[in-house]
């Protein structure tokens, strides 16, 4: 890998309003890129580790996580 492609960081949204603080994000993420806040919402920690599986966006039950900077629609 490219020493390029590893520092280019993924633009990660959370909506905090629509977030429950149930931590499917966290569990499921193999890269560990989210640490939890003291709410239990996730908190974008280390996006530069993110390899765009999907897992938190699409496992997440309350659609709060969008991958990759595309809203969809979504705020």
């Amino acid at each position: 890998m490219k020493k390029e492609e590893k520092e280019k960081k993924v633009q990660i949204d959370v909506n905090l309003d629509w977030c429950k603080g149930c931590g499917i994000c966290v569990a499921f993420c193999p890269k560990k890129v989210y640490d939890r806040m003291p709410d239990g919402k996730p908190k974008v920690a280390r996006p530069e580790d993110c390899i765009q599986c999907m897992l938190c966006e699409l496992r997440c039950p309350d659609f709060a996580i969008n991958v990759g900077g595309e809203a969809n629609g979504r705020k």
